[in-house]
């Protein structure tokens, strides 16, 4: 298997002491009551507002941990981050959805996000999948949780619970994932401290709950480099790893070997805008560097993969997905985050999925590398062509390799010739995308939940809206 290291083993020990150090004595800022009970009665200190973790506990916590996480999904079939497989998921919370026809965009809807789901269902190279898009015509109190509810209904695949900010948002969510199987099994939470250096209140305590509910948790850091961090890309991995490891502690401590996966979601800023850049080759080059931290602790490790700035399907949207892809793939990663993802995460769209799914396919290729032994040396294969015909095509040794898959074999990409691609309308990988997804949602159909569940679905949302809709 190929793989790339951007960052030596010292660069990591450095990163890894830099993140202690910032703990130790910069801090972080919490101030919710029970959380610092924990912390403080586990050797740390109060300084002003921030609470300083010292290095002991950090290395204690990291231990503890759990080092895998397996996620079922209601038709059986799990997935085990930290097995050595590397998983891609899509987007999630999108609240905007690009129309390639017309070439606009509107806001999501509850429809959308049941449609997103099933599609996502359909695509074999997404093996996990995150509420896609945010519904808007909701409350904003019930949004998370009705992402959740109504993706439940549209696969059997792991589905993997939408990003939390209160203990509210975690209870509601572990009802229903109750309603499909045991929730520990069938559900991840996934929780952004606030950069820098930032848990507010409400997050500690959906942190604490997560925990008690004994919930795999990913932290999830979003820091930007230049703005919410140092605009160098080692201080602000550092910086994220940070923020990573005080809540990673924060929740062992309350559930001692609690399953994490390491999360990092660190973009750069663009100096001429201000703007969260997800498209430039940092970004890339910081998963990749944000993999191998990671890796440090035995932790499985899910990074931006598919991502981008651009606005609609073009030339730009394939460079930049395809650079921040395969950089992390090649560094190791557990998880590739982003399929379907436009306009840094603000919006997706259907054919970007379909496409996606097909750059995941050359992605495990090109990781998977080639091998140079007896048999694919083919010396003997190519003193039997020369003795006879001069042409591969009918030996044995040819399908062999190609049953193999020696080369991916894409649908969507244009191979054929210019004649045939001028008869056939000049269609390219954008309508050929567009065209599958439509035909997807025409014919692609999901076990559907059973009545019962169903109807348990919505009391919990009832109940959910009642209490977090002021």
């Amino acid at each position: 298997m190929i793989r790339f290291s951007i960052l030596d083993a010292d660069e990591i020990e450095a990163i890894h002491y830099a993140s202690l150090q910032m703990l130790a004595e910069t801090g972080v800022i919490l101030g919710e009551p029970e959380s610092l009970d924990l912390l403080t009665g586990a050797g740390a200190t109060i300084k002003e507002n921030r609470v300083m973790i010292p290095p002991e506990l950090v290395e204690k916590c990291i231990i503890m941990a759990g080092k895998k996480t397996t996620i079922q999904g209601r038709g059986g079939g799990s997935k085990t981050l930290g097995d050595g497989s590397l998983y891609f998921h899509n987007l999630g919370g999108a609240p905007q959805i690009y129309d390639v026809t017309s070439g606009t965009r509107r806001l999501a809807t509850v429809k959308d996000v049941e449609n997103s789901t099933r599609l996502l269902d359909a695509l074999d190279n997404c093996h996990t999948i995150t509420p896609f898009f945010t519904p808007t015509e909701l409350p904003g109190g019930v949004m998370s949780l009705a992402m959740y509810r109504h993706a439940l209904p549209f696969t059997t695949k792991p589905l993997q619970g939408p990003g939390v900010q209160f203990a509210a948002e975690v209870r509601y969510a572990v009802r229903m994932a109750e309603v499909i199987g045991p929730p520990a099994e069938v559900l991840t939470l996934s929780l952004s401290p606030v950069s820098p250096l930032t848990i507010p209140n409400h997050e500690a305590e959906a942190i604490i709950e997560i925990a008690r509910q004994g919930i795999a948790f990913g932290p999830l850091p979003c820091p930007t480099a230049g703005t919410t961090a140092p605009f160098s890309i080692a201080g602000a991995i550092a910086q994220q790893n940070a923020e990573v490891l005080a809540a990673l502690v924060l929740a062992e401590l309350v559930h001692p070997g609690l399953p994490i996966i390491y999360c990092g979601r660190l973009a750069m800023m663009e100096p001429r805008t201000g703007l969260s850049v997800w498209g430039g080759v940092e970004l890339g080059m910081a998963s990749a560097g944000t993999v191998q931290v990671g890796h440090r602790y035995g932790l499985p490790v899910n990074v931006y993969g598919f991502s981008t700035n651009a606005h609609n399907l073009d030339a730009q949207n394939g460079f930049e997905r395809g650079l921040n892809a395969i950089i992390p793939a090649l560094a190791g990663a557990d998880e590739l985050s982003g399929i379907g993802e436009m306009e840094a995460g603000v919006m997706g769209s259907f054919a970007q999925m379909v496409m996606d799914n097909e750059f995941a396919g050359s992605i495990v290729r090109i990781r998977k590398g080639f091998q140079a032994d007896k048999d694919t040396l083919a010396v003997d294969v190519v003193a039997a062509v020369m003795a006879s015909t001069h042409n591969y095509l009918g030996q044995k040794h040819t399908m062999k390799a190609l049953k193999s898959g020696e080369v991916f074999l894409t649908k969507l990409a244009e191979r054929g010739s210019w004649e045939g691609w001028v008869t056939s309308g000049r269609v390219g990988m954008v309508e050929r995308a567009q065209a599958d997804a439509e035909r997807i949602l025409r014919e692609h159909l999901v076990p559907p939940l059973d009545p019962l569940q169903e109807h348990e679905l919505d009391v919990i949302m009832a109940a959910a809206e009642k209490e977090l809709v002021k």
